[in-house]
């Protein structure tokens, strides 16, 4: 039906209603007797009130809303342009057609709005009853569907069934809810049934032959949808998820509002809410340079940047092949931002200082760096080179060349580090905070834990063991990990640029930890698998550098909270800025060069209590 047919016939229903509703007012009122004259005015009356009433329906815009999903806003709607409605006719009738007398009986405008508001709400609700029960799902047939979680997103998702006569992926009917309220037990909600808790799900499932579970509590924690995969796991029902609403503002969800359960559901992250307009602020018009802008955090910088129309947007990076794809998606998705490619090592001093010199950047993300534990303790002058010279080579030219912001991307395992990595990560964070002492550029850094799905992750490991059909490999059975999708993660950087003042160190709040033996298990549940019986977990043990926990702060820093409630500031301990140019000398030196035992003793002058872990053999099948 097309808009305009779809509205004249509104018009016309509304403008029987309103005549229909004039008559019965006067026959309620005269109890079905009416006196000829009030008979004549009602008839001289009708044809204007008519048009009164249409055009107060037309401009409280009730010819615009989407009845099928009428509530309490349209009634109210409806109410008030009624009244409207009714002012006008009663004015009209009494100053212009009576001369300042009523034609009708007050009581008889009474029951004419009152019977308009009725009839029209009435006509309104039985649009969105014929929607919703025009094609009854049968339930004799089809998928059996049991929801989790009797709350607004159930009923969402109840209601959803509902109206689509053919669910998702074929005709799928809703049989009831489980919840663990207590007050919910044995309740109703949209006609289905809340039939006991979590703990019933196996049993529901074998007695009412549900073949699909639809897990409906988007704003819950991790820990939970992770019980509730492993309860259904073994009752053959596939299983699904309604996403967070992170999920459908960042675009993950296109189409289909629910999905299959993954793995950032079983880690759970509450939604990031950011401060739109002073990100903007600082980013909108403005040349911003980001190193490593091939990498995984890098090249989420670069899209989430973009989309805030920076003036001159640099992808600097050391690989060619990744700068290349990123400016080539980013060239794509967003046309009208100017785009600069960049193959410059960060550990080059002329060459980074030629790019900041011709192209002034005013803020700077510095995502470069070496990030695989392991591998920079087989290489560990090298990982001093990258993270920490390199780190002072852009935050000289950014000192130099007046910078607005600098921000630098750190992690969790500069915290007490027991690695060549974290220590190179936490001696680059001490680069930045002495910078940010005596330069107008505002210096800071940004400390967060994994990412999902980056580069030397465990993610994608444990995805390509369980594809090659095992064993999936863990350091440890107390292994534990913070875990942050990478947007999620980026878009909080990109906040706390907008915090900086100067010299912060910002610690990200990443939630829950995980222990790594539980996310490898839930890995092989939703992949279909039964861990220990189709796929072997094998602990390998501790790996030299790591550590069991990661931390976020050191014992003597605490945090300061800011503006943004998933955003914190570490207060800085006090550090010895001569050993820190002690060290920057010695490896600064051309042709400097050092093994494992002389980068360990020189990172002693400025982390005195620095040791690394040697790692620790364990070969155990879970």
């Amino acid at each position: 039906m097309s808009k305009f047919i779809r509205t004249a016939l509104l018009v016309i229903i509304d403008a029987f209603i309103v005549n229909l509703s004039l008559y019965l007012a006067l026959w309620l009122r005269f109890e079905g007797f009416i006196r000829p004259i009030y008979i004549n005015n009602t008839l001289n009356i009708a044809p204007y009130a008519t048009c009164i009433y249409i055009a107060s329906f037309y401009f409280f815009r009730l010819y615009k809303r989407l009845w099928q999903y009428a509530s309490i806003n349209e009634l109210l709607a409806i109410v008030t342009a009624t009244f409207t409605g009714t002012l006008g006719s009663v004015s009209f009738a009494y100053f212009r057609m009576a001369g300042g007398t009523f034609p009708l009986p007050r009581s008889v405008f009474v029951l004419w709005t009152i019977l308009i508001i009725a009839l029209v709400g009435l006509s309104r609700l039985s649009w969105r009853l014929f929607r919703e029960y025009r094609f009854p799902v049968a339930r004799n047939g089809g998928r059996a569907v049991l929801i989790v979680g009797a709350g607004d997103a159930g009923a969402m998702v109840a209601r959803e069934y509902r109206n689509r006569s053919n669910g998702y992926g074929g005709e799928a009917h809703p049989v009831g809810f489980v919840d663990d309220d207590p007050n919910k037990q044995g309740r109703i909600l949209y006609g289905l049934p809340v039939l006991g808790t979590r703990e019933d799900i196996p049993r529901l499932v074998e007695e009412l032959g549900v073949e699909e579970i639809v897990i409906a509590m988007p704003s819950v924690r991790g820990r939970v949808i992770r019980e509730i995969v492993e309860i259904c796991h073994g009752t053959g029902a596939d299983l699904r998820i309604l996403p967070g609403i992170y999920d459908i503002l960042d675009g993950t969800v296109k189409m289909d509002p629910i999905r299959e359960v993954r793995i950032e559901d079983i880690l759970g992250r509450e939604p990031v809410r950011v401060d739109l307009a002073a990100m903007a602020g600082y980013l909108t018009g403005e040349t911003v340079l980001v190193t490593g802008a091939g990498g995984s955090i890098g090249s989420e910088l670069c899209r989430q940047v973009a989309g805030f129309g920076p003036g001159l947007l640099i992808l600097m990076g050391h690989g060619e092949n990744n700068i290349y794809e990123i400016h080539q998606e980013l060239s794509r998705d967003y046309p009208d931002v100017q785009l600069v490619q960049a193959i410059v090592d960060v550990k080059d001093e002329a060459a980074v200082d030629q790019l900041f010199r011709q192209y002034r950047p005013a803020v700077v993300f510095h995502a470069a760096a070496h990030k695989h534990v392991p591998l920079m303790e087989m290489n560990p002058a090298e990982a001093i080179k990258n993270n920490v010279l390199g780190t002072r080579v852009v935050a000289r030219a950014a000192d130099k060349h007046r910078s607005k912001v600098f921000v630098l991307i750190s992690t969790d395992k500069a915290v007490n580090p027991t690695s060549i990595m974290g220590a190179s990560k936490r001696v680059a964070e001490m680069v930045v905070q002495e910078m940010a002492r005596r330069s107008r550029t505002r210096f800071a850094a940004v400390r967060f834990g994994n990412v999902l799905g980056s580069r030397g992750s465990v993610v994608p490991l444990f995805q390509r063991q369980i594809a090659a059909g095992g064993p999936v490999t863990v350091t440890h059975p107390e292994m534990t990990r913070y875990f942050m999708t990478i947007p999620e993660a980026v878009q909080l950087v990109i906040q706390a640029g907008a915090l900086v003042r100067g010299g912060e160190i910002f610690v990200l709040d990443m939630g829950e930890p995980v222990k790594i033996v539980d996310l490898a298990r839930s890995m092989i549940i939703l992949s279909g698998y039964v861990p220990g019986r189709d796929i072997e977990i094998v602990f390998t043990g501790i790996r030299p550098g790591e550590k069991l926990y990661e931390e976020l702060l050191t014992a003597g820093e605490g945090v300061n909270a800011t503006s943004h409630e998933r955003i914190f500031i570490a207060r800085p301990e006090e550090f010895d800025a001569a050993g820190l140019e002690r060290f920057l000398g010695l490896v600064s030196q051309l042709g400097w060069q050092a093994g494992m035992a002389g980068v360990e003793e020189l990172l002693r002058l400025v982390l005195p209590d620095f040791r690394v872990e040697k790692g620790q053999e364990l070969v155990q099948v879970g």
